[in-house]
This record gives C-alpha cells, structure tokens and sequence, in this order.
C-alpha cells in the first residue's frame, strides 16, 4: 500500500476512483478514502455523497463489489482470543506478528482489514468519534444498515459461533481442566449443551434461511443459559485454584475458554432482532465489533496482564498465609519477634566471619560464588527451619497479606484508622526485627573473630578491613545501589515462595508423600504422613531461602565475571561487616568512618525494605486488581496516624483499636481457611 501526498483530499479521491462505476477489486481507492476523510469534517464528506447521488452509487457499488464473496467468520473466531494452550508460544507468536504480520486469505475480511488499515486503534477511535446519525447515514447511504438481516450474514455469525463452541468443547472436557471445577462431574455439562444447541440452530437456518431471532424466542434463550453456565464453570474453575493450585497451561486454557464463551455470547446478542430500530443497531454493532477485535488481536499487554494476573494472586495468596505470621499485636509477640530475630542475627554473624574467611581460599570466579552460596543457603535455611527470623524476608510477606485485607470483600467499608493502626503493628514488628537482628549480628562476629585471633594469634581481618568499611560508605561505593539489589533478591525469593506453594498443591505433592507406596513399605503409614505435613509446611520456605542464599553469593563474583560493579548489601550482614572490619582495623578509626558506617548499616536496611516491600506491593496490588487512586486515602489516613502517635510505629503501645486491627486481619486469614 502506498503513502498518501498530506495535500490530498477526499473530494479528489472520490473524483479519482468514483467518478464512474468501477468495477475494481483492488483495495486501494478504500484505503485512500479512509485516510483522507479524517483530515476531514466527515459532515463535509455526507454534504459531498448528498449533493453528487452518482458519486455516492458508484461508491455504493465498489464498496458491495469489494465485501462480495469475503467471509468474515475468521475475525470473529480468531481475533483477540488465544491461539496457544501456553504462555510463552503465544507471546512469541504475538511479538512475530507485529514485527511480520502474517500472510492471510487475500478473500477474507480478515486480510481486508489488515491492508486497509494502518492503525486499526486509531481509527477505531475516530469512528467511535463519529456522531451517530452521521453514522446511521452512512451505512443507509451504503445500503449496509440492514446486512444482520442477510442469510449469509447469518449463516457466517452461526457457524462462527459453532467454530467456537467445538474448541471449547474441547478444551473444557480435558481431565485437569474438569478437576479444578468437580461441582459439574456429576451435572450435564453445560459445553455440551451448547453445542447441541448451536448445531440445532445451524439446522433451522438451512431449513429457513429467512429464521430470525427474536428475545423471547427459546433457541436464543437456551444458548444465553448454557453460555452463562460456561462462564460459570470458568469462574469456579479459577476460584478452586486457591484450593486445588494452577498450573501455566490450565490458566491459559481457562482465559482461552472464557473469551471464546464470551465471544459466542457476543455473537448470539447480534442475531437478536426485537423491533425495526435493532437492525440498524445489531449491523453497526457487528463491524465495530470485527473492527475491535482485529485492533487487539496482537496485544501484548493484554496477554501479559490477564496471563499473569491469576498466577501473581496464588503466589500472593501462599504468601499472605506466611505474612500473617509477621504481625505483632501484644508485648508478649513483640518481644517474641526481638528473640527470633536475635536467633537469626547470632547466624548471621557467623556466617560474616565464614565469608571473610572463604575469601581467603584461592580458587575462581565460579568456586568463590560456590562458596559464598552455599555459605548463604545454608544459614537462611538454617534460620528457617530453627524458627529464627531475617528481618528482611518479611516485606515480601506481609506486603502481601497487607494487600490482601485491603482487597477483601467484606473489608469494603472498613475504617481506614483501624487500617492505619494495623500498619503501625507492622511497622513495629519489622523495626523490632531489625533492632534484633542487628543486635545480635555485630557482637557474634565480633565474638568470633576475636576467638580466631586469640587461637591463631592473628587477626583474619586486616586485610579485609578497609574494603568492608569502604563498603559502608554510599559516598565511596555502591552501597545503595547493592542494598536495592539484596531487596529484589528478598522480592523474588518471596514469589519463589509461594510459586513452590501453588505447585506443591496443584501438583499434590503432599498427597502423593502420603500415599506412596515405596515410603508406606519401608518406614511406615506414619512416618509417610508426617513426611507430608514437614513437606507442605517447610518446602515453600527451605526452598525460597536456598535460592535467596545463592542469589546474594554468586552476585559479586558473577558481577566481577562480566566486568560489572555488582554485589549485595544486607542490613545484617552489613552490621556484622561493620565489627569485622573495626576489629581489623583495631578499633582505631576516624569518627567519619564510625558514624558513616553506622548510619549506612541502617540505611542499606531501609533499602533493603523499601525495595523489597514495594516490589511486593505492586504485585500484590496487580494481582488483585486494586486501583491505586483508591488506596490513596488509606496513605494519607497512614501518614496522619503516624504523625498523631509516632511512638506506635515503634513499641507494642496498647490501644483501644487492638481488638479490631486484629478482626481485621482474623477475618482475611479465616476466609483463606474457609476457601481451603
């Protein structure tokens, strides 16, 4: 298709192609007309066809000559539904379109409006820009504004729709697809249904092409009850996820199968023709559907949000589970925290002085970023399964059971105090993990280190000394860049967390340690069911912090491989850091380098959470759909609590609103459980 001269109009167009009966079948006198007249007031170009009826016949005639003998049910059963039962085959089909459409049917409305219009957005915007009457004029002038009423148009809207129906036939009466909804095992499968219904309508047109729908009639009533019924296994299907877990292909399976049921609900509401005002309305309807259709028929974000959306809300809803647990309420929990958290921060300790060490081992890239993850796994999954606390593993938890309060349904007139009240809860447990790991992280590697000098009668860290201080100025290195590195570590461990936990119950991990005969043999019926419920409970977790350990140890050497400035920066670590390195200079700094490394242990901390609890956030806001305006005054109600009792976001204050933060969050957790 050629580029149209900016000087050209419609009127000269028009003059060009249609100043005669043309008989072409070439698209090209359309494309140029379309394109002219959105430089154009299109009341200009109705003036134009009124005052010149021999210009408007000859258009009449191309137009019909052109869409002669065109099917147009591809656009209807292909555009903007799924192609693909998977994710990543369809974006890549996709990203291919876009970049080299793909060679269609030159003898279909499908291939029409691929070379007619450049921008199908665009000018499905401008024809919704378009005035009605001025549109109902137009088809008249056409002779387009009763084709619903043609056998042929009818014929192609019920065979698109038995197209449609035979796919998702298909789809739905495979065996996991039937396991996420097993309410409709025992019941008349309404896909069926369908089907049998669309064939019998498929009959009656080849019996009587003139067939007409109407609203009270009961073939239109019986495929508007099975359709909803379809729509209704798909929304059970995707509310039993929570219970049963998903995998990538059913949730691309079920997307495919509610847009390919909507699209047949769709279709059937256009063969509707209750009075003589509803033919125009149901033909005009018809073509900015097609014309919908086909402008998203390569969308990319739609595929990203809607293929990611159910997947992002299991993995939020394992880890809200685990968030709960991270909200202190009374004294008694707070300082339960402190001590979990010490726990955690007498490990992490160690494991500073077990690194610095390890890097005195001669080797490469790949045996040093060995070393130093396996150094790291093994003491989070340590301080995970002896009940210990890392303070900055709880942002991606409770961000997300945050999340899941706000979204929840009966949560809907709740008092935004309360809301603001239940953060400060948060807030407080997550300083005070912090306080304890901290705490405990600096006199345990100091501890350490010294037992090494009095027993080797060397000091192990004066080498390291001035790179661990150096370290902790953001002015002389990257430290906040490396702290906002270690946050979308403690970001992806979480969605890792709560992915094993969605596969371990679509998968029926636990079900099948139980039952397995191997395990029931050797070491009996009850041990295979306490191996089970230890699987359920710790594997989500010892496999999150495995991967958490390897991400902070390989990412420096793996940096340094590439030639790039990277590393991680921990709050913890940097605490017990920050002794190694007093001790190796024996406590002779500056007063500069004390109080910078001071405040920057706190501040890697505070980007640390930061990253880490935003990351999460958005996650969690996106798989639950939530408007970011709307919780703008749940902020702000936040802001106000803090500046009216500051000390709240910090110590286990008692406070008239205890017992309903706690509601609050009890409600959230209970209705989980009532899911499960």
């Amino acid at each position: 298709m050629k580029f149209f001269n900016s000087s050209t109009n419609f009127e000269s167009v028009l003059k060009k192609y249609f100043s005669f009966k043309n008989e072409t079948l070439s698209l090209e006198p359309f494309a140029e007309f379309l394109e002219t007249i959105k430089e154009a007031d299109f009341t200009d170009v109705l003036n134009f066809f009124r005052s010149n009826p021999n210009f408007a016949e000859n258009f009449k005639h191309y137009i019909h000559n052109i869409f002669k003998g065109r099917p147009f049910n591809l656009s209807l059963t292909e555009a903007n539904i799924l192609s693909e039962n998977a994710f990543f085959p369809e974006l890549k089909k996709r990203i291919l379109n876009k970049v080299l459409p793909p060679v269609e049917n030159e003898k279909t409305v499908w291939f029409m409006i691929d070379n007619v219009s450049l921008r199908p957005k665009k000018d499905l915007r401008y024809l919704h820009n378009l005035p009605e009457n001025e549109i109902d004029e137009f088809l008249n002038m056409l002779g387009a504004s009763d084709f619903i009423l043609k056998p042929n148009v009818k014929k192609e809207l019920i065979f698109s729709m038995n197209i449609l129906s035979w796919r998702v036939t298909g789809m739905a009466m495979e065996v996991e697809v039937v396991r996420m909804a097993p309410q409709y095992r025992n019941l008349d499968n309404p896909f069926l249904a369908l089907q049998n219904e669309l064939e019998t309508l498929a009959d009656d047109l080849v019996k009587d092409p003139e067939l007409q729908l109407h609203s009270k009639d009961s073939r239109y009533k019986q495929i508007k009850i099975y359709a909803e019924q379809c729509l209704e296994f798909v929304n059970i299907a995707f509310k039993n996820s929570a219970k049963y877990g998903i995998s990538g292909k059913i949730n691309q399976s079920l997307l495919k199968i509610r847009q390919q049921t909507e699209r047949i609900y769709e279709i059937v509401q256009l063969l509707v023709i209750d009075t003589d005002e509803d033919v125009l309305i149901k033909s005009k309807q018809l073509i900015f559907n097609i014309l919908s259709y086909k402008s998203h028929k390569n969308n990319i974000s739609d595929l990203i949000n809607d293929s990611t959306r159910l997947i992002s809300h299991l993995i939020t809803n394992h880890t809200a589970e685990a968030g709960a647990h991270y909200i202190t309420s009374t004294r008694k929990e707070y300082m339960t925290m402190f001590y979990k958290a010490s726990g955690g921060g007498i490990i992490v300790g160690a494991l500073c002085v077990l690194k610095m060490l390890y890097g005195y081992i001669p080797g490469s890239d790949f045996s040093h970023a060995f070393l130093y993850s396996m150094n790291y796994a093994m003491g989070f999954v340590m301080i995970y399964l002896m009940g210990f606390t890392l303070a900055t593993k709880q942002p991606a938890m409770t961000a997300a059971t945050m999340t899941k309060v706000l979204s929840e349904e009966g949560n809907a007139q709740r008092n935004n105090t309360e809301f603001a009240h239940l953060v400060s809860k948060l807030f407080r447990s997550q300083f005070i993990a912090f306080v304890g790991n901290v705490l405990l992280a600096f006199p345990v590697a100091l501890a350490i280190i010294y037992g090494l000098d009095v027993f080797f009668s060397q000091n192990l860290a004066v080498d390291r000394s001035d790179k661990l201080l150096k370290d902790l100025d953001p002015f002389k290195s990257k430290a906040i860049l490396h702290a906002s590195i270690a946050g979308f570590y403690l970001f992806i461990s979480g969605i890792i967390s709560g992915n094993i936990g969605n596969n371990s119950v679509f998968y029926q991990i636990p079900e099948r340690i139980a039952k397995n005969l191997s395990i029931r043999s050797f070491f009996g019926k009850k041990f295979a069911k306490g191996l089970s419920k230890y699987y359920a409970k710790n594997w989500p977790g010892i496999v999150s912090n495995f991967w958490f350990g390897v991400f902070l140890g390989a990412t420096a050497p793996v940096g340094m491989f590439f030639g790039l400035d990277l590393d991680i920066r921990h709050i913890t670590f940097a605490a017990g850091n920050f002794a190694l390195g007093l001790y190796g200079k024996d406590f002779s700094v500056d007063s500069y380098t004390f109080w910078m490394s001071f405040v920057t242990v706190f501040l890697i901390g505070f980007f640390n959470f930061l990253v880490s609890f935003s990351l999460s956030m958005f996650l969690a806001f996106r798989s639950r759909k939530m408007n970011f305006g709307q919780v703008s005054e749940i902020y702000k109600e936040i802001f106000r609590y803090f500046t009216k009792h500051p000390l709240k976001f910090f110590l286990p204050l008692s406070s008239r609103l205890d017992k309903k933060a706690d509601d609050l969050m009890s409600s959230t957790i209970s209705n989980k459980s009532e899911e499960h």
